[in-house]
């Protein structure tokens, strides 16, 4: 079986844009390469430092990072290059594929967001991803959905048939484990972290739902002393609209308890996790949620949202909140810091629902697609 991958979206760079479905592309790929047997991966990508035995790894001349670029290049060169190829298979990993080939094709939905919160996207992107992502599920033979939730939308919003949905969850790096005293101390000495804080990892964007963490925290602070002495750090890259999140840090009185560090290297992410009293996470939407799996799996005591992606990762190892009801957000941070046998039992939670997802599991579902697309 000969498979033409495309991973244009693939990024190694410690910036936001190696994260995300960068991040899945990465380690699916990796994955695939101890398991993919008697099949051939061409794989096509920009990023010349993506280095991996047993894929046929094609860089392209165009400069795709450019997304008008890619765009043109998926559409005009990649059918090209499938045909060159004799690929049996078309994989698309993030969201679309080539229009113009007759090749059965697999595509990977990560979410429909650019559809669930319409006004959190610039009309231009939502009006590409939509018509081209409704586009390419209609064009698949089989679609892979990231979670149970993406898997709802695209039987909602696209109309697809359930027959052609296969949900395979994302997987965790085994770097992310719970790590030495000594060596996550060094770390909060090397890093000059407070003694005491929540830690969020994301995008600060709106979906995120920031502000309704700071307003919860902020008033959380003001009633309790577990409060007063416990900071936030809000780590990752600025989205859009993310100037609400710092005129409301300032407006709130939280100049100096919130920490804003950037965007975290994935090499550094375990050991900051293991840093923090508790993770924090209350988005609006997810298509999957991996900082919640990352955090339950180095061990940290995971608060979340009750977005359904999230519920699907966390199980029963978090406290899981409306995402809109502060004073149960509030009551879950107070919970969290002043009961230590409940935190104990959160990462002896965690830990055990991380061990559920794998690469090589996703791997392995993903080959397992493959094959029944290509049987029809």
């Amino acid at each position: 079986m000969r498979i033409v991958v495309n991973a244009q979206l693939l990024n190694t760079d410690s910036t936001y844009r190696g994260a995300g479905v960068s991040s899945y592309c990465r380690n699916v790929l990796a994955a695939l390469a101890t398991q993919i047997g008697k099949h051939q991966l061409t794989v096509f990508l920009n990023d010349r430092n993506f280095q991996i035995q047993g894929l046929n790894l094609r860089y392209t001349r165009w400069p795709a990072a450019q997304p008008l670029i890619r765009i043109a290049w998926e559409q005009t060169a990649l059918p090209l290059a499938v045909w060159t190829a004799q690929a049996d298979l078309v994989h698309g990993l993030v969201n679309t594929l080539p229009m113009a080939t007759n090749v059965p094709a697999v595509v990977t939905v990560h979410d429909l967001s650019f559809l669930r919160l319409p006004e959190r996207f610039p009309r231009h992107k939502r009006f590409y991803l939509a018509n081209l992502c409704w586009a390419s599920v209609r064009k698949a033979r089989r679609v892979i959905a990231v979670s149970q939730q993406t898997a709802a939308d695209l039987l909602s919003q696209f109309g697809v048939e359930s027959r052609k949905v296969e949900v395979v969850y994302n997987g965790v790096s085994k770097r992310f484990q719970p790590l030495p005293a000594e060596e996550v101390s060094a770390f909060r000495q090397r890093m000059a972290l407070p003694s005491k804080f929540l830690l969020y990892v994301g995008t600060l964007e709106p979906r995120k739902n920031l502000p309704h963490l700071l307003r919860a925290y902020a008033a959380w602070q003001a009633a309790r002393e577990a409060g007063r002495e416990t900071a936030l750090v809000l780590a990752g890259a600025k989205g859009w609209h993310y100037q609400e999140i710092f005129r409301l840090v300032a407006e709130l009185g939280l100049t100096g308890r919130v920490h804003f560090p950037g965007f975290l290297p994935e090499q550094d992410l375990c050991l900051w996790y293991n840093a923090a009293d508790g993770f924090v996470y209350p988005s609006l939407f997810e298509g999957f949620g991996l900082p919640v799996l990352e955090a339950m799996a180095s061990g940290a005591p995971v608060i979340c949202s009750d977005a359904p992606s999230l519920q699907e990762v966390a199980g029963d190892a978090a406290l899981i909140v409306p995402a809109q009801d502060q004073p149960a957000l509030q009551d879950a941070l107070e919970r969290l810091l002043t009961e230590p046998g409940l935190a104990a039992e959160l990462r002896s939670r965690g830990i055990r629902q991380a061990r559920q997802f794998s690469w090589e599991r996703t791997a392995t579902e993903t080959v397992s697609v493959y094959e029944t697309a290509l049987q029809k």
